[in-house]
């Protein structure tokens, strides 16, 4: 195949959308014969409404399309085992949460470049991997998610387990070239879930707004905006289930909306971009206690938030903190207002919104994921802003 595919990655909504991007795709191949598909599932979907949709425009544009199921761990492995698996495949498709859309991420690069299948094997300490900026795809990779939160769907970041976590790889290459977004993705998803997307998409939002000191009139909008939005959809999504009702399919498709989008780089352009460093911790914590990211990121934020009050500018910046949660209180009309204070009330936040984040961490895994991440991310390296174990553990200590 001798077409190219680059760029910004191509939004889709429902059956007509993907209609007319496989019409596209079909123009853009420039051969006879019947397109070969292959499409990643994630094993809750195999029989879902979403994968019957998208499997049907698929056969009404002629694509011969292979179903694979990964069911290994996501390492290097089976990243490289999927690539040489859909070596021969025209179009690699995608249906399901952040950790599937990553592996097809991965496996479409992995198998271009033979730099990226060495990169991926690496075993150095180091949390972050950025790819040969080289790195190029040739074949198309559309991707269906069937959470809200991450954004995988329109980043250019997958994850990959690493040294008892996660590495976090980054390329330009990574982003897909079209996202299909169908209310029917999130038909089944469960109440929690959709409440901790929201909230992954306001912390990926709000931590790089925080963690930067300086002021970017036009980011520092588009960010207030998006913030904004996800606070008051949260607040929706969180009222509608208290009533017992299922959240309404155009809330769903907002939050999906909103949630790949705060991966557009406008929100983050000429910030720091390690200023996550909450990101990391909470991603040390979850792999230690085999519990849902989002679990660790609700237990860390209020104490992360109450060390930039405290002054702590390497976590931030505590005016820009006030401002913005200033503006988030209001956005959230759920219920009673929401403490003035950040820290406090971030924390009512979550516990209106039904947000698990308990978490028990006895000292000496606490001593040893403390440990992890300043190996993983700092000591050294430049994505924990100077951050050292004591201070970790500190921030650990008040979370558990």
């Amino acid at each position: 195949m001798n077409i190219a595919w680059s760029g910004s990655t191509r939004l889709l909504t429902g059956p007509a959308g993907l209609a007319d991007w496989l019409d596209d795709f079909d123009d853009a191949r420039g051969r006879a014969g019947s397109p070969d598909t292959a499409l990643l599932l994630d094993p809750a979907v195999t029989e879902s409404r979403i994968t019957a949709l998208v499997t049907a425009e698929l056969d009404r544009a002629g694509h011969t399309t292979r179903r694979i199921v990964p069911g290994g761990d996501g390492g290097p492995d089976e990243i490289l085992a999927l690539a040489d698996a859909t070596a021969d495949a025209d179009l690699i498709a995608v249906i399901g949460g952040g950790s599937v859309i990553d592996r097809a991420k991965l496996l479409a690069v992995a198998h271009e470049d033979r730099r990226a299948r060495a990169d991926l094997r690496t075993t150095g300490r180091s949390g972050l991997l950025t790819l040969d900026a080289r790195t190029r795809r040739a074949r198309p990779l559309l991707a269906v998610p069937t959470t809200v939160g991450t954004g995988a769907e329109l980043s250019r970041v997958a994850c990959l387990p690493h040294n008892s976590g996660k590495r976090l790889v980054m390329s330009d290459a990574l982003a897909p070239d079209a996202a299909l977004l169908d209310p029917a993705a999130t038909e089944t998803l469960p109440a929690e879930l959709l409440v901790e997307g929201a909230l992954e998409a306001l912390f990926r939002t709000v931590g790089p707004y925080v963690g930067n000191l300086l002021d970017r009139p036009v980011e520092d909008a588009l960010a207030q905006s998006a913030a904004v939005q996800l606070a008051r959809l949260g607040g929706e999504t969180a009222r509608q289930l208290a009533a017992g009702r299922t959240p309404d399919a155009e809330l769903r498709m907002d939050l999906a909306r909103l949630s790949g989008l705060t991966q557009s780089t406008w929100l983050s352009y000429g910030r720091d971009l390690f200023s996550t460093e909450g990101w990391m911790i909470a991603n040390e914590l979850s792999s230690a206690l085999g519990t849902r990211k989002m679990t660790a990121v609700a237990a860390l934020l209020p104490p992360l938030w109450q060390a930039v009050l405290a002054g702590d500018t390497r976590l931030g910046s505590a005016p820009r903190l006030w401002r913005i949660w200033d503006l988030l209180r209001s956005a959230d009309s759920s219920g009673d207002p929401l403490p003035a204070e950040p820290a406090a009330g971030i924390t009512a936040l979550m516990d209106r919104w039904g947000v698990a984040r308990d978490l028990t961490l006895p000292p000496p895994l606490l001593e040893t994921v403390a440990r992890r991440t300043v190996r993983t991310w700092g000591a050294g390296l430049p994505m924990l802003g100077g951050l050292r174990t004591a201070d970790v553990s500190a921030l650990l200590t008040a979370a558990a």
